[in-house]
């Protein structure tokens, strides 16, 4: 289990649930319209709000967007995500409460100095890179020392596709390359005793985002760190493969014991993402935030309409947060497969249903037009007793 750690009123790792985060992609100069699609995002269920800050003014103007949102009531942290600009990350951690910093662009970029003759490691080039890694530190310090007296976390995210010259020339485009650049962060900022950290390897190839941060935490946990870890896909599109790229990646990982808060990328509006990120995290039991339905595909001992009674029951049962109903097509199979459902609705016969809490049976051979009904009632009724 990774350390907990406060984003403004927000927990974050430690036990607490896996939080669901989405980035806007308004323009963050135009206050109303990135406040509005803020509002929307929270509605959705996004519990931190990421917003670009590429230049001093976008910084400045994260404290009007939080003004305006706490005058419409909305409490939700927010993150400023920075890229080339360490002056609007000093800013931005005065006024918002997280700061999202790229490894890949906080470093010297293209000064031609790291190239590998031969394929040798040279010492010259371990001193200098040991050097940079030093100066690192001293650039980031102005930020560490705003971070520590503002309370404000920050998020060091490796990105797959902006890893410095300097670690490209040591360890090429690799997940242990990603997770070393981000090691290094780690260091320097235990070393100014700044612990309000979180990290991400992100990538839009699957294998290597998964890859690199299983490497990332099997390092940390090495040196006796324990962060909390951000999970995504990074460009994954959109539709159906954004979808699945995001559940395939940041799944596998919550599988693993390994995230503390996830963003699906999907290239629609970013309200789009948070029904996804939950469903991702309901389907690994890493957070319940619905009902759950085992259902059998059916074949031909399937005598009733499998499909829409499914359909029917999911309509008029989607406020039981955190119920788990069978609706299988016979007894040949069905009570023993959704034997860990709380209720269940399984085929007895043509047109004939019967009625299951747990693996007691509580009512047989219903007629299949009022079978969905009864079963609802009976729910109803058992949670109200218990």
């Amino acid at each position: 289990m990774s350390r907990q750690i406060h984003i403004g009123k927000l927990t974050l790792g430690g036990g607490a649930p896996v939080r669901v985060q989405s980035m806007t992609n308004t323009d963050t100069m135009d206050t109303r319209a990135t406040v509005e699609q803020a509002l929307r995002m929270v509605e959705a269920g996004c519990e931190l709000v990421r917003i670009t800050a590429p230049d001093v003014k976008a910084a400045e103007n994260l404290g009007r967007i939080k003004e305006d949102l706490l005058r419409r009531g909305c409490e939700v942290p927010l993150v400023a995500d920075i890229h080339f600009n360490p002056k609007a990350a000093e800013v931005a951690a005065t006024l918002v409460e997280k700061v999202r910093v790229n490894p890949g662009n906080y470093t010297d970029r293209n000064s031609g100095k790291w190239k590998v003759e031969s394929g040798k490691w040279s010492d010259e080039l371990e001193r200098e890179y040991q050097e940079e890694v030093k100066r690192i530190g001293e650039r980031m310090s102005s930020l560490i020392d705003i971070c520590k007296a503002h309370h404000t976390a920050m998020r060091i995210g490796t990105n797959h596709g902006s890893l410095s010259e300097r670690i490209m020339s040591r360890y090429g485009n690799t997940p242990e390359g990603m997770a070393q650049s981000a090691i290094e962060f780690a260091r320097v900022c235990e070393e100014q005793d700044y612990h309000d950290l979180v990290f991400s390897m992100k990538a839009s190839n699957v294998k290597v985002m998964v890859d690199s941060t299983r490497l990332f935490v099997k390092k940390m946990h090495a040196l006796g760190m324990d962060y909390p870890i951000h999970l995504g896909v990074t460009e994954a599109g959109d539709g159906l493969q954004g979808r699945l790229k995001s559940a395939a990646g940041i799944g596998a990982l919550l599988l693993d014991g390994i995230g503390d808060t996830i963003r699906v990328s999907l290239t629609e509006d970013p309200e789009a993402e948070m029904p996804i990120a939950y469903d991702i995290l309901q389907a690994v039991g890493a957070r319940i935030t619905q009902p759950e339905y085992i259902a059998c595909p059916s074949c031909g001992r399937t005598q009733y309409d499998i499909q829409r009674a499914l359909r029917e029951i999911k309509e008029k049962t989607r406020h039981l947060v955190g119920v788990k109903i069978g609706v299988m097509g016979c007894i040949v199979n069905g009570p023993g497969e959704m034997a860990d459902a709380d209720y269940g609705y399984v085929g007895s016969g043509a047109g004939k249903i019967t009625l299951y809490k747990g693996k007691q049976i509580v009512k047989r051979d219903i007629d299949q037009h009022d079978a969905v009904d009864q079963l609802v009632r009976f729910i109803e009724s058992d949670r109200q007793h218990h």
